[in-house]
């Protein structure tokens, strides 16, 4: 069973930066394909960024050149760089791993974004 632990979550002004982690329990994470979702008050759980086993990278049109994710395969981990938050960037960010039909999700972590 493949573990997702994030952190980095908290408490941040508009215009600011937050840096998600999220570490994977596997002993293949690089053949995994990794992503951050986001379920924002009252809404559903969108995707806002996915790198695949090869760096391919997608972003929601929302998050584009303000977000970056990255992963680091040594480390079994990904990352997702947040820059220039809104308020509207406020949400339970999950990571999410998935291999061939193997989907695997962390618990989550708070980002609010003051306005």
């Amino acid at each position: 069973q493949v573990q997702l632990v994030e952190s980095g979550g908290g408490l941040v002004q508009a215009g600011g930066s937050l840096t998600l982690s999220c570490v994977a329990s596997v002993s293949d994470f690089k053949i995994y394909t990794m992503a951050w979702y986001r379920r924002a008050p009252g809404k559903q759980v969108d995707l806002v960024a996915l790198i695949a086993n090869d760096y391919g990278t997608t972003y929601a049109d929302s998050v584009k050149d303000r977000f970056t994710i990255s992963r680091d395969n040594a480390k079994n981990t990904a990352y997702l760089q947040m820059n220039s938050l809104r308020f509207e960037d406020t949400a339970v960010y999950y990571c999410y791993a998935k291999l061939n039909r193997r989907e695997f999700w962390g618990r989550g972590t708070q980002v609010t974004v003051s306005s």
